[in-house]
């Protein structure tokens, strides 16, 4: 990944639609972030290689201790292949080729972009807990077809229920996917995500202790059940309520997720979570 990617200026947070599932979730289940989902006009997706993505939007930090050791995530199955690991850089076929196989509904090869997945995947997680995504060349998933679904309730615009339909490719992936089948390929995986994490500008970083702080992040979104308001500015729609505006850009998918799909897919990070720190969940 070029660290001297320019940073492309964000447009309150609605822009390109990532509907993540952190880690192999994340690229499984499906990372849907945004550049402009929230825009009420059709925009093309984008499929640039990762290799013209913005650098970190915060600087490498100093070697600190490693909170959560991916050896230590030891729950579930045996990684299903002890075969040797491809380079980085050549790493894109087996990604492919092992996705699909996790999951088993809905159709991942047509939702992933098909280059530099891990490091995609790596630097769309490594955003997600903040509020500047940065340039959109990161994401390692295809957007939603059509736009933000909005209507009017009582005088005012809403997020329209219908909205939560454009997810539902995404969401069948989700579904389908076994965490521990994911977490046990992610593990065995684990080394080409930490390199691309040094790649991305942390040299003493530790991606997994990054993924747990992304997961967390998603969680703590809240849990809204009435119609969320949001209103034009330019091109684009926000959200009214300032404190759903200065949300994360995690928090603000899973907003925009709309209340069913964001309950499905909390429970999902929740065991992911659960797996990737070293705890016992069961089937």
């Amino acid at each position: 990944m070029n660290r001297r990617a320019t940073r492309k200026k964000q447009a309150s947070y609605g822009s390109w639609i990532l509907a993540i599932l952190v880690l192999a979730a994340v690229v499984a289940a499906g990372v849907y972030l945004v550049r402009k989902a929230m825009q009420p006009q059709t925009s093309a997706s984008s499929a640039a290689p990762a290799t013209s993505t913005t650098a970190p939007m915060a600087p490498a930090s100093a070697a600190s201790t490693i909170q959560h050791p991916i050896a230590q995530a030891s729950s579930g199955p045996a990684p299903a292949s002890t075969a040797a690991l491809p380079a980085l850089v050549d790493s894109d076929a087996s990604v492919l080729d092992a996705l699909s196989s996790l999951a088993t509904g809905g159709d991942v090869r047509s939702l992933l972009v098909p280059s530099q997945i891990i490091s995609r995947v790596v630097a769309t997680i490594d955003a997600l807990p903040r509020q500047s995504i940065g340039s959109t060349n990161i994401l390692p998933l295809h957007t939603p077809r059509g736009t933000l679904q909005a209507e009017q309730a009582s005088g005012i615009t809403v997020i329209s229920a219908r909205n939560a339909d454009r997810y539902q490719p995404y969401m069948t992936v989700l579904e389908s996917v076994d965490p521990h089948t994911l977490v046990a390929w992610y593990k065995h995986n684990y080394p080409l995500f930490q390199q691309a994490y040094r790649e991305l500008g942390y040299p003493h970083g530790y991606f997994n202790d990054r993924l747990v702080v992304a997961i967390d992040d998603m969680l703590a979104a809240p849990d809204l059940h009435d119609p969320v308001a949001v209103t034009l500015s330019g091109s684009h729609y926000v959200f009214v309520d300032p404190r759903l505006q200065s949300l994360s850009a995690g928090q603000k998918l899973m907003v925009r997720l709309g209340p069913a799909n964001e309950e499905q897919f909390k429970a999902k990070l929740r065991m992911i979570r659960e797996l990737v720190v070293g705890a016992q969940v069961a089937h």
